[in-house]
């Protein structure tokens, strides 16, 4: 297994650039099975879901081409060679449930395993199975699979319980082919839900309302296969902003969604850290004594769940005490146990962790637990004494592109070893 060494403390400064956010991609290639024609996605990055999802599309009968070098993936699908998806391709990857509605849309049916993905808590598909059953799709989960049938889905008016992103997109996926109008209320309001909505309008879609709490979709009997670009990857801007932060660096992040971060700039702004928009992209100038802030993950707008772990080893080296909530998912505090071998003081109390800042972080071997774990460890590790060593890094890869080689280019001693 590969792992990533990091002598610090590290000082980052320079530039980086932001590819396409990973979350976005995985709709745009699931709405690839809608059409017949080759979808071409640019601004594409590398990454182990990417490959994965790939590989899901070619065993159901898409041809795939890559161009990871110039960001560019084309699919097309002219014919169904299977209705499943197994449990080998998708167990480590929650975005696998997104082959379910373009395939009940276009196609009739669908066998996906339950997903996978990180370990971070319970993440039901219960409302994917009522939104789908509410169009007229015949639905039964058995043997660790969703079996759903329909010889045609109707519109109906869907209201979630609690927002669920891929449940909104999955649903728009479907809504696309069915008759009559469909309504979504409580949906997801995250940038990547606008982009498929805007690729699917661009394919011939009828949507109305994404951005807002209440989408509404108009079938339609036929799309078209067109090119779309990836919007950037606001997690991984977030990660490089709270890793300049942290160092006391200097680094002008390119391509970054600045739009897409308010609530993170407003917390790490609160912290002592100047953030300024230039002409080629976003400066975030790190300044010491950090100061302690506290934290609430919520939907979108809200402070994100997928920057939590990394804000939390900006606060273990903070001046005072903050106080980390995490409303999204129950499970997401693995890390601490890690942070806690570095000399952080951190104490959990059900879904709150209290973060009591010390002078500094010593270097220790890691094991990461989950993907934005791995980046807080990374992040941790720059801000250290001596030479950290994180393992099981293959969670890292899942979402972010070469994040060493960037790391290096901004000055940080890091170099990934070999298994």
């Amino acid at each position: 297994m590969d792992r990533i060494l990091i002598e610090g403390p590290n000082r980052l400064i320079g530039e980086v650039a932001i590819r396409g956010a990973k979350n976005a991609v995985l709709p745009l290639m699931a709405a690839s099975l809608l059409v017949d024609g080759w979808m071409t996605i640019t601004n594409v990055p590398r990454l182990r879901d990417i490959d994965t999802f790939n590989t899901l599309l070619m065993h159901l009968g898409a041809d795939v081409e890559t161009d990871y070098d110039g960001g560019v993936l084309r699919i097309r699908t002219p014919q169904l060679k299977s209705d499943e998806a197994p449990y080998d391709m998708v167990r480590t990857m929650r975005a696998s449930v997104l082959a379910l509605g373009p395939l009940v849309a276009r196609f009739k049916r669908a066998r996906v395993s339950l997903p996978g993905g990180c370990a971070i808590g319970a993440r039901p598909i219960d409302l994917h199975i009522m939104a789908l059953k509410k169009m007229g799709a015949e639905v039964s989960v058995e043997h660790g699979f969703v079996n759903v049938k329909a010889e045609r889905l109707v519109g109906a008016s869907i209201r979630f319980d609690t927002v669920t992103v891929t449940g909104t997109e999955n649903v728009m996926l479907a809504a696309v082919h069915a008759e009559g109008t469909t309504v979504i209320g409580n949906a997801a309001l995250e940038p990547e839900v606008v982009c498929l909505a805007d690729t699917l309008i661009k394919m011939g879609a009828r949507i109305k309302g994404a951005g807002t709490d209440t989408i509404t979709i108009e079938g339609v009997n036929a799309l078209k296969a067109v090119e779309v670009e990836v919007i950037p990857d606001r997690i991984e801007a977030g990660t490089f902003m709270v890793a300049s932060a942290m160092t006391r660096g200097n680094v002008l992040i390119k391509n970054c969604p600045y739009k897409f971060l308010d609530a993170l700039i407003v917390k790490l702004k609160e912290t002592g850290t100047e953030i300024r928009q230039e002409k080629d992209g976003v400066r975030v100038i790190g300044d010491i004594p950090i100061r302690s802030v506290d934290v609430k993950t919520m939907p979108y707008p809200g402070f994100p769940t997928d920057m939590q772990a990394q804000m939390m080893s900006m606060m273990a080296t903070a001046g005072g005490l903050s106080v980390i909530t995490e409303t999204v998912f129950e499970n997401r505090f693995m890390h601490v146990s890690e942070l806690r071998r570095m000399g952080a003081d951190i104490t959990i109390d059900g879904r709150t962790a209290v973060v009591r800042g010390v002078r500094a972080l010593s270097a220790a071997p890691l094991m990461a637990t989950d993907l934005r774990a791995s980046a807080s460890l990374i992040l941790a590790g720059l801000a250290a004494h001596g030479t950290t060593e994180v393992s099981r890094i293959y969670h890292l890869d899942r979402g972010y592109e070469r994040i060493e080689a960037k790391l290096l280019g901004l000055g940080a001693k890091i170099k990934r070893v070999k298994a």
